[in-house]
């Protein structure tokens, strides 16, 4: 048991820290980073009692539209909520890049229990595709939720910050039901999976550096 419960918390653990020591500017106080993963896990239960109730109460129980609602569009939005209202006003996101740092650490914190309920169900032969795809995927929308929510924190006018809000929202969901509906509508989905995944760490690190960028730009026009 000791041993499952290691596989499942290591991923996550290993992924949020490479993405909180790249916080170079001004790291986040560590406490509010195992506050949002720990936000992160408490969703688990109620996501879980939501889709129990649409595939049961709703018969919401097969098609590619069904399962991309129950999973995509109802984990991105409850993620989002929690960062928006437990984060995004406090006083410590004081640079874009903190966006994708609480970002990460609310998907991971959900991440991580949902990886325990399955290697607990199913075994711990699944450990490591569990690390690769779901666990690292949950993070990898996350930095594009936390970087738009990073841009939206510190834009300009009102108009632009609602613009990046939807983004936050929007673009997780999309990628995730993206990445959903390759596993329910390839056969051979492994092909597709992998350089799938290979463009989202790309992709991603590549916000990690703009989210770095608009930092400094933002830090250097604060007064001295």
């Amino acid at each position: 048991m000791i041993a499952m419960i290691g596989a499942a918390i290591a991923p996550g653990i290993a992924i949020m820290s490479y993405f909180y020591l790249r916080d170079s500017l001004e790291p986040e106080p560590i406490s509010m980073v195992i506050r949002s993963f720990i936000f992160g896990m408490l969703l688990v239960i109620p996501i879980m009692v939501l889709q129990y109730i649409m595939q049961n109460e709703w018969n919401w129980r097969s098609g590619i539209v069904a399962e991309i609602i129950q999973s995509a569009v109802v984990e991105e939005f409850f993620k989002w909520m929690v960062i928006f209202f437990t984060v995004y006003k406090h006083v410590e996101f004081d640079e874009p890049y903190d966006g994708i740092v609480y970002a990460v650490a609310v998907s991971l914190g959900f991440a991580t229990l949902e990886n325990l309920f399955y290697l607990i169900i199913n075994g711990m032969n699944i450990a490591f595709w569990r690390a690769f795809l779901p666990v690292s995927s949950h993070a990898l929308f996350a930095v594009w939720m936390g970087y738009y929510l990073g841009r939206a924190k510190f834009s300009q006018n009102s108009k632009q910050e609602k613009t990046f809000l939807w983004l936050s929202v929007v673009l997780p969901i999309g990628l995730h039901a993206l990445y959903n509906a390759i596993f329910l509508s390839i056969q051979n989905w492994l092909v597709v999976i992998v350089p799938f995944m290979l463009i989202l760490w790309w992709q991603g690190l590549k916000k990690v550096q703009r989210a770095h960028e608009y930092g400094s730009k933002n830090l250097s026009s604060r007064p001295q």
